[in-house]
């Protein structure tokens, strides 16, 4: 298949609805390989839906999603199953009852110890490697998903709730990392936040959310590596 073609997501008439509700209505949606994108939506707008959607934690209601050019494969009882390529950075996906050394462990089994070397070893998140996560403040439970996030090698990321709660020199650090992943590793990365101001400054293309529909695509900052074609 012609590069400029292939597609890691493919979206068509997708749609989510809980109760009587329509959380998410996107006619169409294309994530193409190696490109950062920003996802900007206020609460409610329907970005941390379609990012549980584009990992497999939630199930679309009707409609199509097409991660490369397949649906997502299911159990016998209907549950897609894990992909190991995706990754979902969400603090609301920490398992609180864990701590940090145990749940790093079960995500990065080969490299839990190097990752302790170079956050928490001689960092002032140390205390944090054995401490229960549920004791853990908003603030630091962000710092321990942003670890997560740019301590794995998935073929795409997904990051929600982006820059929040960080100060500008955490999110200077965050957003490097992010961008030499993308650089060197060529990882297809969605990042969802409530503004564009920190997406903007890397983000190759900014897609718009308002109450569940796109509401307008923009670039952002462009490089000579990004191609993209998105459409509503």
């Amino acid at each position: 298949m012609n590069q400029n073609k292939r597609l890691v997501y493919e979206v068509k008439d997708l749609k989510k609805v809980l109760g009587n509700r329509t959380i998410l209505q996107i006619g169409r949606l294309e994530i193409h390989p190696g490109t950062i994108y920003g996802i900007v939506g206020t609460f409610g707008s329907g970005k941390t839906t379609l990012l549980k959607i584009m990992c497999g934690k939630e199930k679309e209601t009707s409609g199509v999603l097409k991660y490369d050019d397949e649906s997502f494969s299911k159990n016998w009882f209907g549950k897609i199953k894990s992909n190991d390529d995706l990754l979902l950075a969400s603090v609301l996906e920490l398992q609180e009852k864990l701590n940090a050394h145990q749940l790093i462990k079960s995500l990065y089994p080969n490299k839990h110890e190097s990752i302790y070397e170079k956050y928490f070893a001689n960092t002032s998140l140390k205390l944090l490697w054995d401490q229960t996560i549920s004791k853990y403040s908003p603030g630091e439970k962000i710092c321990l998903n942003n670890i997560i996030a740019v301590s794995g090698d998935p073929r795409v990321l997904l990051v929600d709730d982006y820059g929040t709660k960080l100060d500008n020199k955490m999110e200077f650090e965050f957003r490097k990392n992010l961008v030499k992943m993308n650089n060197e590793l060529g990882t297809t990365i969605i990042a969802a936040s409530s503004d564009d101001f920190h997406l903007k400054k890397f983000a190759a293309v900014l897609i718009y959310l308002d109450n569940g529909h796109i509401s307008k695509i923009r670039p952002g900052k462009i490089r000579n590596k990004d191609k993209y074609s998105l459409r509503r």
